[in-house]
């Protein structure tokens, strides 16, 4: 049984080839250091959410900016297609339920800087949310086909006293079953002959490159 989360999909779409060798050959993509800030962070807010959840109320840093309460939902997710013997699984951040009892994925993101506009968040995570939308879906969950993302930025200030961030939230529409569509292409990718890569890869264009001498 085939299992593919977003992180997969989203090499998939970055390469079609490294995607092709890392789960049919298991060779992975070399692996730089990785950032362990960013990674405390995330635990840092998740823990500010889980202790507002109990509390039953929005946590103040987006009280006022997003709509609903924190679901008490499992943030776990998988959904398991017998005929195409493919597992989809994800992990959300957290999730609102609305007034009509729908769900909503809600995805925290740390950047160095709030990011200008809607755009961003549509370039950049929204494969992400209309994978945690069709998971919820999957999972037999009411949905509005939408997402929150928020962001959070250092911002300048007395550190003695605490970092002080500024938060941006981008509401974004979600559309679940391309994310469906996307993750079929990715089997048939994998059911098939190794494929070629991608034009902007950079790892297979250094692997090219470094053949040549």
């Amino acid at each position: 049984m085939l299992s593919l989360s977003n992180s997969t999909l989203n090499l998939f779409l970055e390469c079609p080839r490294c995607f092709w060798l890392q789960k049919n050959k298991k060779i992975s993509r070399p692996r730089g250091i990785f950032p362990t800030l960013p990674s405390g962070m995330d635990s840092i807010i998740k823990e500010y959410f889980h202790r507002y959840r109990k509390l039953g109320t929005l946590p103040p840093l987006i009280e006022n900016k997003v709509s609903g309460k924190l679901a008490d939902v499992s943030l776990n997710l998988s959904f398991l297609d017998q005929e195409l013997e493919l597992k989809i699984t994800g992990r959300l951040d957290e999730c609102l339920q609305l007034e009509d009892g729908s769900l909503v994925p809600l995805d925290h993101k740390t950047r160095a800087s709030l990011p200008e506009n809607q755009k961003y968040s549509q370039n950049y995570y929204q494969t992400q949310m209309d994978t945690y939308t069709l998971l919820l879906q999957k999972n037999g969950h009411l949905t509005k086909n939408l997402a929150y993302i928020v962001y959070y930025s250092p911002q300048p200030g007395e550190l003695h006293n605490g970092i002080p961030f500024a938060v941006g939230v981008h509401q974004i529409e979600t559309f679940p079953e391309r994310a469906f569509q996307l993750y079929q292409r990715a089997k048939s990718c994998l059911d098939g002959e190794i494929p070629d890569s991608s034009a902007t890869c950079e790892f297979c264009r250094w692997k090219s490159e470094a053949n040549k001498y």
